[in-house]
């Protein structure tokens, strides 16, 4: 099969790769759609020594498995791939399994291939209503709807989001639905008139109020971002990390400590949420599409996805 590998931080198209085989209690999945994330650009700059397949942001049609009634229907796949034994998994925390593989980050070839293999219970059908261009969002979208699991938001609150890139924009969806006082700071004119589309305020960096927020969300995983959002929170008030960062920053964490924040750090989230959002359409991603490849083309694609201010590119094999 065609695939896009990854190897000492270096991207190449690999055409002759054989299918995966998928293990005991496994599907074998087509891949219809894979979306380019910023996990995925990180990977390629070192951010974790992944070799292989990258990708796991997909829409897919199962081939094989060993329940026939998964054979032919468009899925989704959860992308922690657990044991279901250890401590963590007995506890009911899976996605921090001790022996968990990643699919297309940790020990797993990911989504940019022609097929990709997943435990059969990570998989979750996709409703006929939601097309393949809003189905690939799934994974981002859960992701942004854990801050909703994790904090308490309500109409009251006063919350802004710093980052309006892919994963922002959906985050500035997912809590506009709560109707909560928010604001976003936003650095690019396509970011602010996709929120503006939305009826989601913007503010400019220079013009934030210090210590007046309840909930600050932090989603550039940049150190600047990183400092504004620690300014802009208020004593006693939250604030949720939504970014990995690439090497280590500077924190005060005295200033933490007395202030009294709450810090939050947030990753993967509810699929079957993320999947009724889209099928209510209360959630629209389909905005964020700047382009779509084919696979072949797929090294042009992550070179597009890495400008600044790039939104979402997909590949499709």
């Amino acid at each position: 099969m065609r695939a896009l590998w990854l190897e000492d931080q270096r991207l190449s198209l690999r055409a002759e790769l054989p299918e995966p085989v998928p293990r005991t209690g496994e599907a074998l999945v087509r891949v219809r759609l894979a979306g380019i994330c910023g996990t995925d650009l990180e990977l390629v700059r070192g951010y974790y020594p992944f070799t292989g397949i990258p990708g796991h942001e997909f829409v897919g049609e199962v081939v094989q498995a060993d329940d026939p009634g998964l054979v032919g229907r468009r899925v989704v796949g959860e992308i922690n791939a657990v044991c279901g034994e250890c401590e963590n998994c007995r506890a009911g925390r899976p996605t921090h399994c001790e022996r968990r593989d990643v699919l297309g980050i940790r020990g797993r070839h990911g989504a940019f291939a022609d097929y990709l293999a997943l435990p059969a219970r990570n998989l979750q059908p996709v409703p006929d209503s939601v097309p393949d261009e809003a189905a690939v969002f799934v994974e981002p979208l859960a992701a942004a709807l854990q801050i909703q699991t994790q904090v308490a938001v309500s109409p009251d609150s006063r919350v802004l989001l710093v980052g309006a890139g892919r994963l922002g924009q959906l985050i500035a969806q997912t809590l506009a639905l709560t109707g909560c006082d928010l604001q976003v700071v936003a650095r690019h004119p396509q970011q602010c008139r996709l929120l503006a589309g939305r009826g989601i305020p913007t503010v400019e960096a220079a013009n934030l109020a210090e210590r007046r927020f309840d909930l600050v969300v932090e989603a550039t995983g940049s150190p600047s971002g990183f400092e504004l959002a620690r300014k802009a929170v208020r004593p006693r008030g939250t604030l949720v990390l939504k970014s990995t960062y690439r090497g280590e920053i500077s924190v005060n964490f005295s200033a933490l400590v007395v202030d009294e924040i709450s810090v939050v750090g947030s990753r993967c989230g509810p699929f079957g949420a993320a999947l009724r959002c889209l099928e209510r359409r209360l959630v629209d991603p389909t905005g964020l599409i700047e382009a779509e490849y084919p696979l072949a083309r797929g090294l042009e694609a992550f070179a597009a996805a890495g400008q600044p201010g790039a939104l979402k590119f997909l590949l499709r094999p």
